[in-house]
């Protein structure tokens, strides 16, 4: 069982634009990384095994993507063995890593307030409003697979309405539609600032890839904190979670 207290200790807030709020996101990046690390290296674990299970080999189909020299029209995905299968687990996958990243974001707030964290806090989404979590989980990825559909860029517009989803889910304990209304409201009225945020945010989060391939480990958890920086501009410092035992 949890309940939720409401904290006025010590935690910085950022204000509301896109600077401060990128700013105050480095901040809690530098604290937490470590634990951003172990998120990714648990997703990429269960993506290899995945891979193993189903018998597709990624690396081979880049290649024959490769050979083919630009013409795709005799290139189909699904032919390629496993592929079907492993998208449909990777989705799953993603589901039910969303409670991961969630956890991440309820360090980022323990590290803000100064507040001892244990590395069960990263696990904290698996105990706490789990099932609208899994529940947002597939309303915001079938919002972004229709976006990234139409074309690659809608996604980068869609997005900022997505972007408190999760920090409203675990601090204020709310349903899956509850979480998705508010954070497009808020998004709607403050666009400029969250699209501003959204595109930081991912150009950050993809470096690893530019500058060093394993550094996607390090680089890909920046958005989670982004959003937790977000929620402070827009909504305040978070109430703190508190377990009964």
């Amino acid at each position: 069982m949890s309940e939720f207290n409401e904290f006025d200790q010590q935690g910085s807030v950022p204000n509301r634009d896109t600077g401060s709020i990128i700013s105050h996101s480095f901040e809690m990046f530098k604290g937490v990384f470590l634990y951003g690390i172990v998120a990714m290296v648990i997703y990429m674990i269960a993506g290899f095994a995945i891979q193993f299970l189903t018998g597709f080999n990624s690396a081979s189909m880049m290649e024959e993507m490769k050979d083919a020299g630009g013409d795709y029209s005799n290139f189909s995905y699904w032919n390629v063995p496993g592929f079907s299968l492993y998208l449909s687990l990777s989705g799953l996958l993603g589901l039910l890593l969303a409670p991961l990243y969630v956890g991440l974001i309820y360090i980022v707030n323990k590290y803000n307030t100064k507040s001892q964290i244990d590395f069960a806090d990263l696990f904290i989404g698996y105990k706490q409003n789990f099932v609208n979590i899994l529940i947002y989980a597939v309303i915001s990825g079938i919002i972004s697979t229709v976006a990234m559909s139409l074309c690659f860029f809608p996604i980068i517009f869609v997005y900022p309405f997505l972007l408190l989803g999760y920090p409203i889910l675990l601090f204020e304990n709310a349903s899956a539609t509850e979480a998705l209304g508010k954070s497009f409201n808020i998004a709607k009225e403050n666009y400029g600032t969250f699209l501003g945020v959204t595109v930081l945010g991912a150009l950050i989060s993809f470096a690893g890839i530019i500058l060093c391939g394993i550094g996607i480990l390090v680089t890909a958890p920046f958005m989670m904190i982004v959003m937790y920086s977000a929620y402070c501009a827009f909504l305040g410092k978070p109430r703190q979670i508190e377990f009964k035992k």
